[in-house]
């Protein structure tokens, strides 16, 4: 493990001098990031955007979207995809958390311990790990470090988590590798290496910044 945190801490620095200092979108509001979550499973980020956006539109508080009929909220996340899926389920969270706590506003999470803040929005069917981590790092500044598939892939390919390991797995492993204050910049920068570089069918392994750390080779014809 002291040998994979230092692979981990090369692997930050590194992303760092070849990407920069990330810098994501104005923090949301921890409710408005939890609904924004469930709507980008399964889709990118534009059809997210747009299915978020339109939802506000039609309805501008998080309350008439909980009591709105089923099928506006549906229509107007459609851009997202599985519509039909994401808004019962959003409804639905939205409902068990006024029957918890009297009321929609999720700061009170930023004054628990991280894992029980992290527990406490998992019980909600439909919010994993991925979807706690994202909420409770971008919108409450708390130490979790979201794995998408993105950092789930290139994490195996460069050797930071055993190639079994499950995605939900991968959250606390990596958590326990990266040092806290680098959970920000480090999850940001393996996205865009993904993205960019260590595509999941053509990775470009000649412009890889990290390509001496990587024991990766991909498959050719």
């Amino acid at each position: 493990m002291p040998s994979l945190a230092a692979r981990a801490l090369t692997v930050h620095q590194r992303l760092l001098e070849a990407f920069g200092e990330p810098i994501w979108r104005t923090p949301l509001p921890a409710i408005d990031e939890l609904v924004s979550t469930i709507l980008s499973q399964n889709t990118n980020d534009v059809n997210r955007d747009r299915a978020f956006d339109s939802l506000r539109a039609k309805f501008p508080t998080w309350e008439k979207v909980r009591d709105a009929k089923t099928e506006a909220v549906v229509a107007a996340i459609r851009p997202a995809g599985l519509a039909n899926q994401k808004g019962p389920r959003i409804q639905e969270v939205l409902r068990s958390i006024t029957l918890e706590r009297g009321s929609l506003d999720l700061s009170f999470l930023a004054d628990l311990p991280v894992d029980e803040a992290r527990a406490w929005l998992t019980k909600f069917n439909g919010v994993g790990p991925k979807t706690a981590a994202i909420v409770l790092c971008f919108s409450l500044g708390m130490p979790a470090f979201p794995v998408d598939t993105h950092i789930y892939r290139v994490s195996g390919r460069i050797g930071l988590r055993p190639e079994r390991m499950t995605v939900e797995q991968a959250h606390p492993h990596l958590e326990s590798l990266f040092p806290p204050e680098t959970y920000y910049a480090a999850h940001l920068n393996l996205i865009r290496l993904g993205r960019e570089v260590c595509g999941a069918r053509k990775p470009l392994c000649g412009k890889c910044p990290i390509r001496n750390l990587c024991d990766f080779e991909p498959k050719t014809k």
